[in-house]
């Protein structure tokens, strides 16, 4: 996948680096990280975001015209007082410069960006993403400013804190910036127990203010493989309080985290895609349920389901756009897959995330199997909440059927999509729905889907009134639906069709006479019901507009 610059940037602009010029924008695609000092020879160096090291200032200024000239991506250097010369020099020769602050240690630029370039620009379509992706989800999910780091802390990776600069204390800064945490604050640490408490286990630490530390409040969790702390997720406080439920986010993005470093330490980025392959393939069938289990440790036997997530468009977009393209409404797959992989984890700590086509997908094990929990629910709900609060984005969960194992997690997968496609999408909808709340139109759509697939099962009677319909631009159609979905009631179909009840008497007894139909016979009756709603469905018809015109009104005085 390829890397942009703005990725880059992204995840390890601010504090380190500044933009001072960028000719063609920042979706310059970046192939890799080249360090070079002013004794380097010229070279080649295409698509490279390069580091310029020993020389600062003004002496680096031909250093960038010669990197230009060999096609860098993107050149880094410590400007000193020459920014201007720099920019200037960065303009004539159309590369992009980065000025890197003066307290930024290489290595650690280093370190962060081959991290960004080798997660190919931090998410993947079908997963999570990386460790800045994490970060930046667990900060926008508990309003705090996250930073992760290894048992050692050092800072692996953090989200942006642009809109909080001003709150970002000074620990924050120095952990950054050096690369780890202050000694003397990590010694204040041990001594308060903190570390012990969260080698711990899974426990979410509050470590108070200390203004005359310069160290705002914090959160803080461990994150476990086993019996093995690899690592810890520090949230501090930034302008505004943190989330009701931040704790419980801190919890299930541990979890989502240990995923990360166990294959970080063991250098399996093929395998990280493996591993989401393997849940797609479970969800779809084409992977054996016992390798599933084997792999992610989970017990084949025990019951399962899945549960459905879905971006729902927010309306007509101007020519070009793409309701997932919106930026400051629409949620990307991805995010939505870091969203729901942190919440599913909390709600179970097995729970395994994949997204396929439009929608994510989490296999929660370990469920009751009779009834639907109402804590399932509420994590449902919550991502769904989380999302429109945060980005204006409807999403909307259907949960499909506990089975009795692993194997069935094809069969619930299936079904929580058709509890999706079964929902009302609109903005007072509900927004989590499972197959007991929908069981009538999750059938019905499935009878229709079976009508739509056999032309050979049709209604002639159906047949004849659309081909009227069509020829006269008359709603007839429409308008035995209504009294068909009404049972009969005149007056009730009419209220809704907006029209006088005679008028509907007419066109109900005109259609009889146009299609030859039989609602007398409750099997036909039923029979041309379905018809009718296949035909709307698979937009032969269309539902009239109920305060359209009508072209079949019969005076209101009429019988």
């Amino acid at each position: 996948m390829e890397t942009t610059l703005r990725q880059v940037l992204a995840a390890v602009g601010e504090p380190l680096v500044d933009v001072v010029e960028s000719p063609a924008g920042l979706d310059v695609p970046v192939t890799g990280l080249t360090i070079v000092d002013p004794d380097d020879g010229p070279d080649q160096y295409a698509g490279q975001l390069v580091l310029v090291i020993g020389a600062r200032g003004r002496d680096a200024v031909p250093i960038v015209r010669s990197l230009a000239r060999g096609r860098a991506a993107a050149v880094a250097v410590k400007a000193g007082d020459a920014v201007d010369e720099l920019r200037a020099a960065a303009v004539a020769a159309g590369v992009p410069l980065l000025v890197v602050r003066h307290d930024v240690r290489w290595e650690r630029l280093e370190s962060l960006g081959r991290d960004v370039l080798d997660g190919g620009g931090g998410t993947t379509e079908d997963g999570p993403g990386d460790l800045f992706s994490l970060a930046q989800t667990v900060s926008l999910l508990t309003n705090g400013i996250v930073s992760i780091e290894d048992t050692a802390s050092r800072v692996l990776a953090y989200s942006r804190s642009d809109s909080d600069a001003a709150q970002v204390d000074e620990l924050r800064r120095l952990s950054i910036l050096g690369w780890q945490g202050p000694p003397d604050y990590l010694r204040m640490l041990r001594d308060w127990g903190v570390f012990d408490r969260l080698r711990g286990g899974e426990e979410v630490v509050e470590v108070d203010e200390h203004a005359d530390l310069g160290v705002r409040r914090r959160l803080a969790v461990g994150i476990h493989a086993g019996q093995r702390q690899l690592g810890t997720i520090w949230v501090q406080e930034g302008a505004s309080p943190f989330a009701e439920r931040a704790a419980d986010v801190l919890l299930g993005a541990a979890r989502v985290a240990a995923g990360h470093l166990v294959r970080r330490r063991s250098r399996e980025a093929p395998g990280a895609r493996w591993s989401r392959d393997l849940v797609a393939g479970l969800l779809d069938g084409r992977t054996n349920a016992g390798l599933v289990a084997g792999v992610f440790g989970l017990d084949e036997q025990r019951p399962a389901l899945v549960a459905a997530f879905a971006v729902r468009d927010r309306g007509p977009l101007p020519a070009g756009d793409r309701a997932v393209d919106r930026a400051t409404h629409e949620l990307s797959l991805a995010e939505l897959t870091d969203v729901v992989s942190v919440h599913a984890a909390t709600y179970r700590r097995a729970a395994l995330t994949a997204s396929h086509g439009a929608r994510v997908y989490a296999v929660l094990p370990d469920v009751p199997l009779e009834v639907t929990e109402p804590a399932l629910l509420a994590m449902c709900t919550e991502v769904a909440a989380m999302t429109l609060r945060r980005t204006g984005v409807r999403v909307q969960a259907g949960v499909g059927s506990a089975v009795a194992g692993l194997a069935g997690a094809a069969a619930s997968r299936r079904e929580a999509d058709r509890v999706l496609d079964a929902m009302p999408d609109g903005p007072d909808d509900p927004t989590v729905a499972a197959f007991s709340d929908l069981r009538a139109e999750v059938l019905l759509n499935q009878a229709l889907d079976l009508l739509q697939a056999s032309p050979d099962l049709r209604d002639p009677a159906v047949a004849l009134l659309v081909g009227y319909d069509r020829d006269h631009g008359t709603d007839l159609v429409g308008s035995v639906l209504a009294w068909l979905d009404a049972m009969g009631d005149v007056r009730l179909a009419a209220h809704r069709l907006t029209v006088h009840p005679n008028t509907l008497r007419y066109r109900v007894r005109r259609a009889v006479a146009v299609g030859a139909l039989r609602l007398d016979d409750p099997r036909a009756r039923l029979m041309h019901h379905l018809h009718l709603l296949a035909a709307v469905r698979s937009d032969v018809v269309q539902r009239p507009d109920p305060v359209g015109s009508d072209k079949s009104r019969a005076p209101s005085s009429s019988g």
